[in-house]
């Protein structure tokens, strides 16, 4: 990752619970200005108000240069513009509604849980563009297994046209820093608002769609359970791999990457303290990839940070870890996510 974005990841996020979660990964003293990014206990709501959400997004006519040499306003278009810097984060039509990341991101996840704010993290993305906020129970949750995680609430919007407003549960793992699927048997609760005109989020369908953050332990718990019960073998392990990550039979680019990507994934399942733990297990297959994919594998047109958020809001952490299930179902030749569904 470069020092620029290594900077900006310093600068445009917080992170709280560090008593509970350790530092961000991305975290350098040498980075941190006055007032660091990272807090002991919860991030306090006018801090994320003041220090990452404290300017607009306004709405500005979008002008193009006409042949001679002078501007004609674009009709029923407009740009969304920071007010501080004045960097344009989206272009759209007259129909396109912004939600503001105080209204949409703090006051209607404070209303939806109908309790104080206790935000774990924080921050903006792509110049300020996208921003989410998560809301976390104040503890870790550890399972009999030694699985150490948080359920948290994602809320989450942009300015660019890249996400609808997005509410979602998930689950972030504290060994690993991986956020995980939530419901590990199928696609995470979510709520998504469009920015359209008239665009409102209904609070008690929210809520049950959603089941909230807390019901989340023992959901995870009972899944990460029966995750472990199921027994792989180092052969199974062996046609897991071959079925996940199939070796080309010429050399040439795709075999290198190829034997790059299962030497990774197996010395994960060997050897390393986010993984091993749990090997010869589902719960250890799961756990590979998911580790693999967030902190491993080479990124191609997003920074690391970025994809991650971003996996996290829009459903691919919950069809990356469904998918590896899948796989494992085949190889194992019983429905593992069957099993985990009450």
């Amino acid at each position: 990752m470069s020092r620029e974005s290594l900077e900006w990841l310093n600068a445009n996020t917080l992170i709280g619970f560090t008593e509970k979660r350790g530092t961000a990964w991305h975290y350098r003293a040498s980075m941190q200005a006055e007032e660091p990014n990272h807090y002991l206990g919860p991030i306090p709501v006018d801090d994320v108000k003041r220090r990452l959400f404290g300017w607009e997004a306004l709405s500005s006519p979008v002008y193009v240069e006409d042949p001679r040499g002078g501007l004609a306003q674009v009709p029923g278009r407009q740009a969304i513009v920071r007010s501080d810097n004045g960097h344009v984060m989206g272009i759209f039509s007259d129909g396109y509604e912004p939600h503001p990341y105080v209204e949409w991101l703090i006051n209607t996840v404070s209303r939806l849980l109908d309790a104080d704010l206790s935000i774990g993290s924080a921050g903006l993305l792509k110049g300020g563009a996208v921003a989410w906020v998560s809301v976390e129970v104040p503890d870790n949750v550890v399972t009999p297994e030694g699985v150490e995680f948080r359920p948290h609430l994602f809320g989450a919007t942009s300015f660019d046209g890249s996400l609808a407003t997005t509410f979602k549960r998930a689950v972030t793992h504290i060994v690993c820093d991986n956020t995980m699927a939530a419901g590990l048997a199928e696609r995470g609760q979510q709520v998504k608002i469009k920015h359209s005109r008239h665009s409102k989020l209904r609070l008690a369908e929210a809520r049950e769609a959603l089941n909230i953050v807390y019901a989340l332990a023992d959901e995870f718990s009972t899944a990460v359970r029966d995750l472990c019960r199921v027994d792989v073998t180092e052969r199974q392990w062996q046609a897991f791999l071959d079925a996940h990550t199939p070796m080309p039979r010429e050399r040439g680019r795709s075999r290198t990457m190829a034997e790059n990507k299962r030497d990774t994934l197996a010395k994960l399942w060997n050897h390393d303290l986010r993984v091993a733990p749990w090997r010869g297990t589902a719960w250890g297959v799961v756990q590979a990839v998911n580790t693999f994919t967030h902190h491993e594998q080479n990124v191609r047109g997003a920074e690391r940070a970025e994809r991650n958020m971003l996996r996290a809001i829009t459903g691919g952490i919950d069809e990356l870890d469904q998918g590896t299930l899948l796989t494992l179902s085949k190889v194992l030749g019983e429905n593992v996510i069957a099993r985990l569904r009450p």
